[in-house]
């Protein structure tokens, strides 16, 4: 477990979140490690994305303190890649266009791409396997191809926090494993510190290492095993829920469900 206060790199102290006086999640604490795989679960419209606000620092709290405490010689650099819906409709940008968007805040308002901006472009594309988009027009791809590009674009930022919102969302199961093994990939190879909402279970148990459990009146940090149990589950989604393993993978499924929450 993470114990040195050195390794921390965000930390929520008894922090409230919410919109005006409407009260989403009440004097939460938990804190993002450096090297974390840290996953937040939980039903629609429990907070998930609430939180994600106030890592970011769009979202102050309503009370307690979100604090970046980055590690000595190195600036916190978030790379967000946004629920995929909210970018669906993006026209008539190119691939290569909507990547490039990751570097504004380093180019600086109004100044052109430089080469290393478009460099860095190319880079990303090429980590995402998808190189050869460049210029397919963004609104044409698949659901896991436009995935692919977001995560480019948040690659293109030289981030060391990746921050992803449902990032499997509406996918069929072979593009969910692929996108999936991907967010891993980033996370081991190029040691990024991940944080990953999701409302699928099964996604998130078998890839994260931490996890947070979120419900109103309900707040959770430990790992998959101590947080994803049964008894928590079928307590915040009101309905029988078992977790069992299936040739070393977790197995979350509700009584008359299909297999997903």
């Amino acid at each position: 477990m993470h114990s040195a206060e050195t390794k921390r790199l965000i930390r929520f102290d008894n922090v409230t979140l919410g919109y005006g006086k409407r009260v989403i999640l009440k004097e939460i604490s938990f804190a993002i490690h450096k090297g974390d795989y840290f996953g937040i679960v939980g039903p629609n419209g429990s907070g998930k994305t609430t939180i994600l606000r106030a890592v970011l620092g769009t979202l102050r709290p309503l009370s307690g303190s979100v604090e970046a405490m980055p590690q000595e010689g190195m600036k916190l650099r978030f790379g967000y890649v946004p629920q995929r819906d909210t970018v669906d409709n993006v026209v008539p940008y190119s691939v290569h266009q909507v990547v490039m968007m990751g570097r504004y805040r380093q180019i600086g308002f109004l100044r052109r791409p430089g080469s290393e901006d478009r460099e860095l472009v190319r880079e990303s594309l090429k980590h995402v396997g998808i190189e050869d988009l460049g210029r397919s027009s963004f609104k044409n791809l698949s659901g896991g191809q436009k995935q692919r590009v977001l995560i480019a674009r948040a690659l293109a930022a030289q981030p060391n926090i990746l921050i992803l919102d449902e990032p499997t969302n509406g996918m069929d199961l072979n593009s969910r494993w692929s996108i999936l093994s991907l967010i891993s990939k980033l996370h081991s190879e190029d040691r990024l510190t991940v944080i990953m909402v999701s409302h699928m279970l099964d996604d998130v148990a078998n890839h994260v290492k931490r996890i947070a459990l979120v419900e109103k009146g309900f707040f959770q940090v430990g790992s998959v095993d101590e947080v994803l149990t049964a008894e928590n589950l079928s307590k915040i989604y009101g309905m029988d829920v078992r977790v069992s393993e299936v040739h070393g993978k977790k197995s979350i499924v509700g009584r008359g469900d299909n297999g997903h929450n």
